[in-house]
């Protein structure tokens, strides 16, 4: 096992593991149930996939192991990172709003891994789609945003039909859960790693606006910031972009998210946020947990949540491995203020607004042709150097889906880019590039 877990280490360039980590790892010698409590942000991913890669079987072609997670998007980052530990075996990531006869085509070869949302999974299963009986380990990530989400009745339609299973793993951001009878725990172990988890290099401001109607204080708020990354939390799907109207009037790019949106838009915000294309990124709670996004200097409440809980998972956005952040508050002069507003009591005094923030150095380009035309990172780099005339530095972060990709590239060199490219072959392909809207 040591080696498996040194060389997944050394393709992923991490020197050593966290305490956590470690942990979970021991835990795995065990068989043990694992009960595993961590903040956002911690490293579970890598805590429960480590032991997970060293527990499959070379030369196995049956399903051996099952993650269920409550989003499309925490399913897409467990397969990413999976595949980065370059370990030979399978995953197919299943999810809603993803084409289910690509995930059927792709479920029909020998997989070692599946990753997805309850209800997809269980579609699944019940089609017959996948043979289940020899898997052995079932993990339930994020198990109580799952429960959060409603999704408790599909999790155990899956787990009535995992009749082999020998060792359960389930992973929480918070210590109020009550693990229900239908996971079949006995006797788990519990790695609390909660206990004193709050970020010390977090500085939490109040910002108090004069008007009911916030949005003329938000934007003062961001022309005083330094166009570092900032995350701003709505409570409702419809303030959420009424804001990203808002602000973009007012000229500030961002991108808005939330569980309303269609898939490919969901992915593409995010994309534009990981890549630098968006500084803002306007969100109901779906973005406080389980999302692979940046590290986040900047957390705002434009709206405060009822639940001191997910207040504090938002503000688990920032000030993360070692890292220091802040988190605004704002409020009216009559809004009421729930208790735990009590320890936020540092007032953010805001100036004149002079210049708004300054446009953000990347902007995305769409690419039509994916992973399923055999186009790769490598194959993007070289076109855009060759044909666009870009240098290595002026092309940010690539994604490469299975039908089309996404690429940054430096804002100043756009016109002429898109003006160079928009004849071109891609490895041989002609295909759409364009903005990415």
């Amino acid at each position: 096992m040591e080696k498996i877990i040194t060389d997944a280490l050394i393709r992923l360039k991490i020197d050593a593991l966290n305490e956590m980590q470690i942990a979970s790892l021991q835990a795995h010698t065990t068989a043990q149930d694992l009960i595993l409590l961590s903040p956002t942000g911690s490293g579970k991913t890598l805590a429960f996939l480590l032991p997970l890669l060293a527990a499959l079987q070379s030369g196995n072609d049956r399903l051996q192991a099952i993650i269920i997670t409550p989003s499309r998007e925490l399913a897409l980052q467990i397969e990413s990172v999976f595949r980065s530990l370059g370990s030979g075996f399978k995953i197919c990531c299943c999810y809603g709003g993803h084409p289910a006869a690509v995930e059927r085509r792709s479920l029909a070869q020998p997989t070692a891994v599946v990753v997805g949302t309850p209800g997809r999974l269980l579609d699944h299963i019940e089609k017959r789609v996948v043979d289940v009986r020899a898997v052995s380990t079932i993990i339930l990530d994020e198990f109580d945003k799952s429960l959060e989400f409603g999704f408790q009745e599909e999790m155990s339609a899956i787990l009535e039909h995992l009749t082999g299973v020998k060792r359960r793993v389930l992973t929480s951001a918070t210590q109020a859960i009550e693990v229900p009878d239908f996971v079949g725990m006995s006797s788990p172990l519990t790695l609390d790693f909660l206990a004193g988890a709050a970020p010390l290099a977090l500085t939490m401001k109040r910002v108090v606006s004069p008007e009911k109607d916030k949005l003329g204080t938000l934007y003062r708020l961001l022309c005083q910031l330094d166009g570092a990354p900032a995350l701003i939390f709505c409570n409702y799907r419809e303030s959420a972009e009424r804001v990203s109207e808002y602000l973009a009037e007012e000229g500030v790019a961002n991108e808005f998210f939330h569980g309303g949106l269609e898939q490919d838009e969901r992915e593409r915000a995010l994309a534009k946020f990981r890549n630098g294309s968006a500084n803002l990124f306007i969100s109901t709670d779906l973005a406080s947990r389980g999302l692979d996004i940046p590290e986040i200097k900047y957390i705002i409440h434009y709206q405060l949540p009822p639940a001191e809980e997910a207040f504090i998972h938002r503000n688990g956005r920032t000030a993360r491995m070692n890292a220091s952040g802040t988190a605004y508050v704002l409020v009216s002069e009559e809004e009421y203020l729930p208790e735990y507003m009590e320890q936020v009591t540092e007032i953010e005094e805001l100036k004149t607004v002079e210049t708004r923030p300054a446009p953000p150095r990347w902007v995305t380009l769409y690419i039509g042709k994916g992973k399923k035309d055999k186009l790769s990172k490598g194959d993007i780099v070289g076109f855009l150097c060759q044909k666009g005339d870009l240098q290595k530095e002026e092309i940010g972060t690539i994604e490469v889906r299975d039908y089309y990709a996404f690429a940054a590239v430096a804002r100043v060199r756009l016109a002429e880019v898109l003006h160079r490219v928009g004849n071109e072959k891609i490895k041989g392909m002609r295909t759409k590039i364009e903005v990415a809207d």
